[in-house]
């Protein structure tokens, strides 16, 4: 590293930039069995277990609630087709409601195969590191002290923007994962809807929003992706400009591009429910 004061001071901002870009590849794949361990998923698969019960008390409740109301008289329960067709939507209703987590991760499972393969075609193991240009170190390195005074103002600034940024970003990631564990605790209330007919739009409304939580990764790593590439390719450097000009004109590319990523990890939720329709 070097020993100029403004390099470092971009070069350590950048280095959390890049800290939180690995940390993000590696969470949109991880699985919510694994993250932190398992401790936390141990929990709300006991919580899940718990709320089953009462999940099973309101598909009994929920199921009566439909007869009533999709059934004119008791005389229409006796027709086979119908009570058939009532016993059949019950026992489905049932079966979701007690397979409910095994059908969750089923679904995400899926979500994660679409992610790594994005992750394949992109040809992109890991996130493309973001560093300072070589002639741009070398352009503040020769500045003198009253040149490299206008550098400090720039650097604080595009420093302290690139920081929050970062942790703006990673803390997108984590409220997926947050998320999936609230939807993975309360599942068996929404799935129990399933058994009246009346009430069978939340439960598909339900699996719907779970759906956009799991493909929120895919976007954001769609959108990692794209950085990737744009990072990979930094911005052109003047070497006739002045140091202050050719640092700020970096900063403030660099800067744009980070924002559009983070606003594509922020929106990630907004663009997969409105794919979904939800």
């Amino acid at each position: 590293m070097s020993d100029n004061w403004v390099v470092q001071n971009l070069e350590n901002a950048l280095n959390s930039w890049n800290e939180k870009m690995s940390e993000i590849w590696q969470l949109v794949t991880q699985s919510p069995e694994d993250f932190k361990g398992g401790s936390i998923w141990s929990v709300i698969v006991n919580i899940h277990g718990a709320v089953k019960a009462i999940g099973l008390a309101l598909l009994v409740l929920f199921f009566v609630v439909g007869v009533m109301k999709t059934c004119g008289s008791f005389a229409e329960l006796k027709k086979p087709e119908h009570a058939i067709k009532l016993f059949v939507r019950f026992a489905i209703a049932k079966g979701v409601v007690t397979y409910g987590l095994e059908l969750m991760m089923a679904l995400f499972k899926i979500v994660q195969g679409l992610i790594s393969t994005i992750m394949n075609a992109s040809g992109l193991g890991t996130a493309d590191q973001t560093v300072l240009p070589a002639e741009m170190v070398t352009a503040i390195e020769n500045c003198g002290f009253f040149e490299s005074v206008p550098l400090w103002a720039v650097t604080l600034i595009g420093s302290l923007v690139i920081t929050v940024l970062s942790f703006i970003m990673i803390m997108s990631v984590y409220g997926r994962f947050f998320k999936l564990y609230l939807y993975t605790a309360l599942a068996p209330v929404p799935l129990s809807t399933f058994a009246g007919e009346p009430t069978q739009n939340v439960g598909k409304s339900f699996i719907k929003s779970y759906a956009a939580v799991c493909l929120e990764g895919a976007v954001i790593i769609l959108a990692c992706v794209v950085f990737s590439l744009f990072a990979s390719s930094p911005p052109e450097i003047n070497p006739d400009a002045a140091p202050v000009s050719m640092v700020w004109s970096y900063i403030a590319e660099l800067i744009f591009n980070m924002l559009v990523l983070v606003g594509a990890v922020k929106m990630s939720d907004k663009i997969v429910h409105e794919m979904l329709g939800v």
